[in-house]
């Protein structure tokens, strides 16, 4: 595993040119998802056998203890706006707890699904510990009934996920879903606006807006509100828009044009609901896969920007009159995979980081998924853990040993 980092790390350039010919985000941010790559095959080289070594439990009339078994192969279904990190943030956990995984990456991405199975060969590993099928979406359900399959994991759209939990259910096999999400970004009357306005543009514009945790929805207290989207549009207009493979570029396209058409859509029935644009920058063409960054304002219930994922550069934005009020907004969702508060009461938003429905909050802080941290969601956002410890034991049998003591 340590020689998968070392490859990662000595070839990120040219594996960072092929993330970003294959799905358009620029190339500093297809450098950076290399890096944290490696970065996760590092810890869990570093942390596996810590994780997975057996747990003596206490028990009064003899010796009992916890042990974690691989349980064959994993299937992992993966998506393409991070095509290496999504792989790497499950790959090295299935693989250094003694599983082996099959993967079937997202198909406008191959070559980054090719370029890892040769990663993990060149690192070392036998011949099928880790392999990449080159197959259709249509072909996932008879992958999952295959006997062989022990498990599957899953990061992509809540639709994906559901097809492929039923699919597992049907045959009795763990799955883990990572799905969508509509992440709040609550800014309380306290905050430092200054910093989170400054954290709000990159939290939206994360790859083109294109993330499961970018922030969505903008939930601000009314007495900073205009200070606060002043600052927040100076700064998503100060990103600039230009060639993906040019290092100073901050966005570029969308991944297609058919995911452009799809937000275009979604924001179009917002405002025949009744919704408005606040403001829209002009720094992106109209045609092909562009989009340019866009503020909505004076969203309902039952738009597609409060009940739908938009998944690119389009930013929901909420005036609410106390934090009461931002909880519920934020909780008035499907989703829950992330949110961030923003306050400098840390006492009082550690209560309030308590009441949001999410699986991970961060506090003055831009929400991202590290291997120490635990990462996963709740309602249709999915289930089950990636990362820290809790995503190597996912996928291993749990098995009590018991010893009675008069043996």
């Amino acid at each position: 595993m340590l020689n998968c980092a070392k490859i990662l790390w000595e070839n990120k350039e040219s594996y960072a040119s092929v993330i970003t010919g294959e799905m358009g985000k620029v190339i500093k941010e297809s450098v950076a998802e290399v890096e944290k790559s490696a970065w996760i095959c590092e810890y869990y080289a570093q942390h596996a056998e810590i994780f997975l070594q057996d747990e003596k439990l206490d028990v009064p009339d003899g010796t009992s203890y916890l042990v974690y078994d691989p349980l064959g192969i994993i299937l992992a279904v993966m998506p393409w706006n991070f095509p290496f990190y999504q792989v790497f943030r499950f790959a090295p956990t299935a693989v250094m707890a003694g599983n082996v995984v099959l993967l079937k990456h997202a198909s406008n991405v191959p070559q980054c699904g090719l370029l890892i199975e040769e990663i993990f060969k060149k690192a070392g590993f036998e011949d099928g510990i880790f392999q990449t099928l080159l197959v259709r979406s249509d072909k996932v359900n008879k992958l999952i009934d295959d006997p062989g399959i022990r498990a599957v994991t899953i990061t992509g759209s809540t639709e994906a996920g559901m097809n492929v939990a039923q699919r597992a259910g049907l045959n009795i096999k763990k799955s883990v879903l990572e799905l969508g999400g509509s992440d709040p970004f609550i800014i309380l009357k306290d905050a430092d606006i200054n910093t989170a306005a400054d954290i709000a543009a990159k939290a939206r514009m994360i790859n083109c807006g294109q993330s499961c945790i970018a922030a969505k929805r903008f939930i601000i207290e009314e007495e900073i509100y205009d200070e606060f989207i002043l600052r927040f549009q100076k700064n998503l207009h100060q990103l600039k828009f230009g060639d993906p493979l040019d290092e100073t570029s901050d966005y570029a396209s969308m991944a297609s044009q058919k995911l452009k058409e799809i937000l275009d859509v979604q924001v179009k029935k917002s405002l025949e609901s009744g919704a408005n644009i606040l403001w829209s920058d002009n720094q992106a063409p109209n045609e092909g896969a562009f989009y340019n960054p866009t503020i909505i304002t004076d969203i309902k219930p039952g738009m597609p920007a409060h009940e739908e994922e938009l998944f690119g550069p389009a930013a929901s934005v909420f005036k609410v009159k106390s934090a009461r009020e931002a909880i519920e907004q934020a909780n008035n969702s499907d989703f829950g995979l992330g949110a961030s508060i923003w306050s400098r009461n840390i006492d009082r938003v550690k209560n309030i980081a308590r009441d949001i429905e999410s699986g991970v909050v961060y506090i003055n802080g831009l929400v991202a998924s590290r291997p120490e941290i635990p990462f996963g969601g709740i309602k249709k956002s999915g289930f089950g853990r990636e990362l820290a410890h809790l995503g190597i034991r996912e996928f291993v049998n749990q098995k009590t040993i018991f010893i009675n003591k008069n043996s």
